[in-house]
């Protein structure tokens, strides 16, 4: 915004040629005024009728009197005559200027030739002349004709920065004397009057008028600008019509390569045409206008309006809304102002401004969008679904913003990695290559079901990984997603280690711990490095169970919560009523186990037994009972019976209080 505001403020040739051709639009929208003005062209025809132009000047003189014999209201000659007449006719001319009122044409030059006649001007302030046009000369006609003349005015136009032009000025100033325009001597000399008042200030001319007709409304430097909606009718010289009505007419050069037509916005314009123009301009009292604050209001417009978008389009529709909206209302309200006031506003360096602005705000929010889209990728290409993913780069929100939620979280660690990493250390076996692809292939057996069940991966730590289950992707049965999960990560593990068995290579195993509850998620971490993760108790106590795997002679321990939103779903077994290492509490744990079509209903109800009479104290018969149970289940639980014996003899000798329900304090995570 402060680039296009310098380039307003600087307004280089491209900024004015734009609003230039805006206002060419807006004037030449209006609808056509007829006036009782003609134009009467010297053209072909007339060439033609008369012989080699220029013609002797007793043509002009039939051409003058033929006018007002069919009712001409005042003729404006608009050919300058500044030499005398090759023929001779001069007299013949001031003979006719004498009887018929016509206005001449003087230009302004670098010096003067002939003597210009006493402008009919009345100047106040004439020392503040310099501000408005100045001349060093006058090229006036010859005097003979000059002072025959009912008025003279400059013939002069002022092309903008694009050479077309789109104002007059009415006066000039040679010399401190002020010469009025041949359109303003030709409505004085139509009003009746004598005398053009003029009043200047040190900023340019503060009023103009013709006392029989009025004010006229300038610029500081006499201009107005050209209403092209005025129009005149035009006429051969030698093809008038019967009667013009009292028409001001004036005669001008139409043909081809001696007229030079005047560039304007509407297309290349015979100055008489031009004059016509100006004269109804000021006939029908149109003042359009380019007030001196228009700059400064627009530059103010275009940093509200900038401002407004900056902080709107952080919403994206509603920003986009508020581009139409202040667009339109620029667009609309430009075209107001000129069709109500006549007021010229230049709408396209608010329109402008506000779009490029709209489109470097939306730029800059799209490549940040596309950036924060690449990093989410990249981020998670590798550790969650491409479905996941592509949510994820629609709704950066479901990472970026922290959120206590309920989700189920499982930890998961390689057994056994001790002798697999000697086996590769050995020579031949590979070394850190081997291993390397040994670990890959383990972490895809492991990361395949998690991610064709929408879960995360949170983290990799060397063999361990930590996934979870609903979130950022909501899952009403995040709960069984994870043991379902779970048990399908120990199905890719055994297929892994059968292919490396066959392959001559140690075999892998893991163990995994989960739990259910409220964590909190987002993005965590330093400045320079962060990254999605949980929070909260419920994390900790999953890391403590898939901790507790090994010491359990089991695969998997499933937390309480988890448990109890799932005991329906899966084959689960008791393991104990654990308080681990840090909490203060103890909660039943559970294993899940892969019945493979096997019906364990029978050894489940005795694996149950036994744990009742483990709480009420009879550790000889639990221990008995564990001895009996070893080689069911299809011998997935041994280990753990193994273990539990020693647990009983371990029991025996604590001194256990009447209210103690089974707990067992860990003193290590």
């Amino acid at each position: 915004m402060a680039l296009i505001l310098s380039i307003r403020i600087a307004d280089p040739v491209f900024v004015e040629n734009i609003r230039l051709g805006y206002f060419d639009q807006l004037i030449t929208s209006k609808a056509p005024t007829d006036n009782n003005i003609y134009t009467v062209n010297i053209d072909e025809d007339t060439i033609t009728k008369y012989g080699q132009y220029p013609f002797p000047r007793d043509v002009y003189a039939k051409i003058i009197q033929d006018l007002y014999s069919r009712n001409a209201g005042l003729v404006v000659f608009n050919v300058l005559l500044s030499e005398d007449d090759r023929f001779g006719k001069d007299k013949v001319l001031a003979d006719t200027l004498s009887r018929f009122p016509v206005v001449l044409p003087n230009t302004p030059e670098n010096k003067n030739k002939n003597t210009p006649r006493k402008p009919s001007t009345a100047v106040i302030g004439a020392e503040h002349s310099h501000v408005i046009t100045q001349y060093a000369g006058i090229l006036a006609n010859v005097p003979v004709l000059e002072n025959r003349a009912v008025g003279t005015g400059t013939i002069h136009t002022e092309e903008e920065i694009d050479n077309v032009v789109r104002r007059m000025p009415l006066v000039i100033a040679v010399d401190g004397v002020v010469y009025p325009s041949l359109a303003m001597e030709a409505l004085r000399v139509a009003a009746g009057d004598s005398t053009t008042q003029i009043k200047l200030n040190e900023n340019g001319v503060e009023k103009m008028r013709i006392p029989k007709f009025g004010p006229i409304a300038t610029d500081n430097k006499g201009r107005v600008w050209i209403d092209w909606s005025q129009k005149s009718k035009s006429v051969s010289a030698v093809n008038l019509p019967k009667d013009f009505q009292g028409a001001v007419v004036i005669v001008g050069v139409a043909a081809t390569g001696l007229g030079n037509p005047v560039p304007t916005p509407i297309k290349g314009t015979w100055p008489q045409d031009v004059q016509a123009s100006v004269l109804g301009t000021m006939f029908n009292g149109v003042t359009i206008q380019r007030p001196d604050y228009a700059d400064g209001l627009e530059i103010i417009a275009i940093v509200v309006a900038g401002l407004i978008l900056l902080f709107l389009t952080r919403w994206v529709y509603v920003g986009l809304a508020s581009i139409i909206i202040i667009c339109s209302g620029v667009v609309v309200g430009g075209q107001y102002l000129f069709s109500s006031h006549l007021f010229l506003f230049d709408a396209t360096a608010i329109l402008g401004g506000t779009i490029l602005v709209a489109l470097h705000a939306y730029g800059v929010k799209f490549v940040s969008e596309f950036l924060q889209k690449q990093a989410i990728k990249k981020q998670f290409a590798g550790y969650c679904s491409p479905e996941v993913v592509r949510l994820l780069q629609v709704n950066p929100d479901l990472i970026k913003k922290g959120v206590k939620k309920d989700v189920s979280v499982m930890f998961s660690d390689l057994r056994g990695f001790t002798p697999i990493g000697e086996y590769f250390d050995k020579p031949g076996n590979g070394g850190p290559e081997g291993l390397a692809k040994y670990m890959n292939g383990y972490m895809d057996a492991i990361t395949i079901p998690i991610i064709d069940a929408n879960g995360m991966v949170l983290k990799y730590v060397g063999d361990a990984s930590m996934h979870i289950h609903g979130a950022p992707l909501d899952d009403d049965k995040h709960a069984h997603t994870i043991v379902r999960v779970g048990l399908e990560m120990l199905d890719r593990v055994d297929a892994f280690t059968k292919e490396k068995e066959a392959q001559g290579l140690p075999p892998a195993a893991m163990g995994w711990g989960c739990n259910t509850g409220y964590g909190y998620i987002g993005e965590m971490g330093s400045t320079a490095r962060h990254g999605y993760d949980i929070l909260g108790d419920m994390v900790s106590t999953a890391a403590r169970l898939e901790a507790r795997c090994k010491a359990y002679g089991v695969l998997c321990i499933i937390g309480a919560e988890t448990y109890n939103r799932t005991k329906d779903d899966f084959f689960y077994l008791l393991l104990d009523n654990l308080q681990p290492k840090g909490k203060t509490v103890a909660d039943l744990i559970y294993t899940v186990l892969r019945t493979r079509g096997e019906d364990y209903t029978r050894d489940k109800i005795a694996h149950d037994v036994m744990h009742d009479l483990y709480r009420q104290k009879q550790f000889d018969e639990a221990a008995a009972m564990c001895k009996k149970l070893k080689g069911n289940f299809g011998g997935q639980m041994d280990k753990y019976y193994k273990m539990w014996v020693e647990r009983c003899e371990f029991m025996k000798q604590q001194d256990l209080g009447d209210n103690w329900n089974g707990e067992f304090v860990a003193h290590e995570k």
